[in-house]
């Protein structure tokens, strides 16, 4: 049987459902076959939109680079960001990947004027009453090793919370951290393809 569903992976829980050598994993979290499992990753400090699923042919498009699917990210960064650090990000800069100097392909990126409708996070991010915090919107069609993080602090203003709120379109919109939505297989398909032909959204 072919399991399709998203999760809203909470902060501080390990992408696998394997041993997280005393971190809690997905497995603390969700019950679900074992030849389930999550495409991609996210960072264990890093909260957001995971895709598990038993489909390979999805983890074969989803991760291969050449298709360049679209990830959104909400960020909260340390300090009041500027049009400038924005334009930055969104024409590319310097970041290390591997030990080597990496400069990210040009995305889209702005700021929230509000605050994003997002869950309050377990523990709270520490307050500084004389540093204020901004929330940045960042959408990629790469995804190097925390590479949002590095991004944000090349232009000067540190990550503080980072949530992965979407793929192509598929969105956490309406879960909280440890929630999980079931959705049927042309429905991942729509989500994660739509701009293919229906045959890739029936997965036939």
């Amino acid at each position: 049987m072919e399991y399709y569903c998203i999760i809203y992976k909470p902060f501080n829980v390990v992408s696998q459902f394997t041993s997280g050598e005393g971190k809690q994993t997905l497995k603390d979290y969700f019950d679900l076959p074992p030849d389930v499992y999550p495409l991609g990753r996210l960072d264990y400090d890093s909260e957001g939109l995971l895709i598990l699923t038993n489909d390979k042919k999805i983890n074969h498009e989803l991760l291969n680079p050449t298709f360049e699917h679209t990830r959104e990210y909400w960020v909260q960064v340390d300090g009041e960001i500027t049009d400038e650090a924005i334009q930055d990000l969104q024409n590319g800069v310097d970041i290390s990947v591997d030990g080597k100097l990496y400069r990210t392909k040009k995305c889209k990126a702005n700021s929230f004027k509000n605050a994003p409708p997002v869950p309050a996070r377990n523990p709270p991010i520490r307050f500084r009453k004389s540093i204020p915090t901004s929330w940045v919107k960042i959408l990629l069609t790469e995804g190097r090793n925390r590479q949002v993080r590095k991004m944000t602090a090349a232009v000067g203003f540190p990550t503080l919370r980072l949530i992965r709120f979407r793929i192509e379109k598929c969105t956490i919109e309406g879960l909280l951290p440890g929630e999980m939505r079931m959705l049927t297989k042309g429905e991942m398909y729509h989500f994660l393809f739509p701009n293919r032909n229906d045959r890739h959204k029936t997965g036939s």
